[in-house]
């Protein structure tokens, strides 16, 4: 009933088995592709009699979830069942780390299946696939390198198919843009004493609505001790400078992604601005980012101490 019944291997008929049909909406895929794993790749019923209804138990189950976790971390689907078949059931709660082709990248941090796995999850729009992915290579290699392994090269591939094709979804770089705001919030750990007395300020320039970098900066600097106060995208000019005002701080730095110009108003005698991001008119910015979310955050830390 319900797609589940007593399973008549097991001990006292205690463990439900599932169909086909269960196990895919559980799994959130295709019946025709469970078959297909089941006849390329033998990951089928492991108790099936001849003329009933196939029937999916427990460890079934959990070894297709290692397989499902093992393609969105980028192994081919020969490699992710070969690992689902050999791993222990013992072991099939704890996903595979690192899988025949999670290759490291030159000087990357985070192995570089998690960016291909990310890429994969933002286009089918599965937002709960990309933010349990980026949260893994946030653990692996913190925020810095999740950024510049992960993020960094998700988002230039997203915003250059959204710049040159036209029948693009914008609907997808949005939800990129939401799954890595949620993970760098949850990955930014409270300061309450930080070891800036004179805070760090960051927000985005005027009409800038891309300041995803800027959350990043927050979370390296908090897990250094770094105090900030994020005042977030598109913040007026009257509104900055009545910040520095009030807080007096260390280090401003403003995001512009977008073509912008520097104002004189917002620069004071005590406090050092960084202009991050390239849409800085007729200047370099301070803050490119491109050596690295590390890199930028030691700069602000050199000033603050």
């Amino acid at each position: 009933m319900g797609g589940v019944e007593p399973n008549p291997g097991s001990a006292g008929a205690a463990e439900p088995a599932l169909t086909v049909a269960a196990v895919a909406r559980r799994l959130g895929i295709a019946p025709a592709t469970l078959r297909t794993w089941d006849r390329r790749y033998g990951l089928g019923p492991s108790d099936h009699a001849s003329g009933r209804h196939r029937r999916y138990d427990g460890d079934d189950v959990a070894r297709l979830e290692q397989m499902q976790r093992a393609l969105l971390r980028g192994a081919s689907p020969a490699e992710a069942a070969r690992y689902a078949l050999t791993a222990q059931p013992d072991d099939l709660p704890a996903p595979p780390e690192p899988v025949a082709r999670v290759l490291r990248l030159p000087g990357a941090s985070v192995p570089a299946g998690y960016a291909r796995g990310f890429a994969r999850a933002v286009l089918a729009m599965d937002s709960a696939a990309a933010q349990r992915l980026l949260g893994e290579a946030i653990a692996v290699g913190g925020v810095p390198h999740a950024w510049d392994d992960v993020v960094r090269p998700v988002l230039a591939a997203v915003t250059h198919r959204w710049a040159h094709t036209p029948d693009a979804a914008i609907e997808t770089e949005h939800l990129l843009y939401e799954c890595v705001l949620a993970a760098l919030i949850r990955a930014t750990p409270l300061v309450t004493e930080p070891c800036n007395p004179r805070p760090v300020l960051l927000a985005g320039a005027p009409g800038e609505q891309h300041t995803l970098p800027l959350y990043g900066l927050v979370a390296t600097l908090a897990a250094r001790g770094v105090g900030t106060r994020m005042l977030g995208p598109a913040l007026p000019v009257d509104a900055l400078v009545a910040a520095i005002r009030r807080l007096a701080p260390a280090v401003v730095v403003v995001w512009a992604q977008m073509p912008a110009r520097v104002e004189a108003r917002i620069r004071h005698r005590r406090t050092r601005l960084f202009l991050g991001g390239p849409g800085w008119r007729g200047r370099t910015p301070d803050l490119a980012l491109a050596d690295g979310m590390e890199s930028a955050a030691s700069e602000i830390v050199g000033v603050v101490r």
